[in-house]
Parts: structure tokens; C-alpha cells; sequence
């Protein structure tokens, strides 16, 4: 099996002679993570809370998802990661919201790719 080395580009020869199709292992990579943080059943939860009540602490999120407080920190950190959710820090609460802006840019990957 050969294995890809992440930096490097596939060039596809498109059908009937109209160009090429260039797949960048990289953008690919980085798609694959996003959607795969979004496509999680409980993080799944976690985000539609969040859109339902805007600012949550994780303490907020791991009541009334009656979770434990690390599963719902691991979920989140994932989230975090992806920058799928946002933090805003006011004294020693750190509220979690949407970052619409990069769940947007993650829809239009999608439909870019589907196309």
C-alpha cells in the first residue's frame, strides 16, 4: 500500500478532455477533521444546545446533557479545536458558543466537494 505524503497534490484528468482535478491532501485532511468533529452523535447535542441557548458554560452543557464533566470537555476541546465552537472567558466562566462563520465555510466545503 502506498502511503501519501500529506503536502503533495493529486492531479485527475476530468472527464471528456475539460481540465484537470487537483485534490490537495492537505484541504482534504483538514475537511475530513471538521466533519468528522461535527458528525459525532453527542457533539452533535452539544451543538444544537448551543444553538438553542446561545452561551453555555461546560458545567451548563454536562447538566443538561447529564453527561460526566470530562466527557463534556473532551467533546468540547474536539469542537474547540476545529474552531467549530468559540470562547469567551468573563472572570473564571468560560462560555461556549457557535462559531457560525467557520460552520458556514464547513457547509460550503461540503457542497463545494459534492458539485
Amino acid at each position: 500500500m502506498a502511503t501519501v505524503n500529506p503536502k503533495e497534490k493529486l492531479v485527475l484528468s476530468e472527464e471528456k478532455g475539460k481540465g484537470q482535478i487537483v485534490v490537495d491532501y492537505a484541504v482534504l485532511k483538514k475537511a475530513v477533521l471538521a466533519l468528522r468533529a461535527m458528525n459525532h452523535p453527542l457533539r452533535k447535542k452539544i451543538l444544537e444546545l448551543l444553538e438553542t441557548n446561545k452561551n453555555l458554560t461546560v458545567t451548563e452543557i454536562y447538566v443538561k446533557l447529564r453527561l460526566e464533566q470530562s466527557v463534556a470537555s473532551q467533546h468540547l476541546a474536539i469542537l474547540r479545536r476545529e474552531a467549530i465552537v468559540s470562547t469567551k472567558r468573563e472572570g473564571k466562566f468560560i462560555y461556549y458558543n457557535l462559531n457560525k462563520k467557520r460552520i458556514s465555510e464547513i457547509n460550503q466545503m461540503v457542497n463545494d466537494l459534492a458539485v
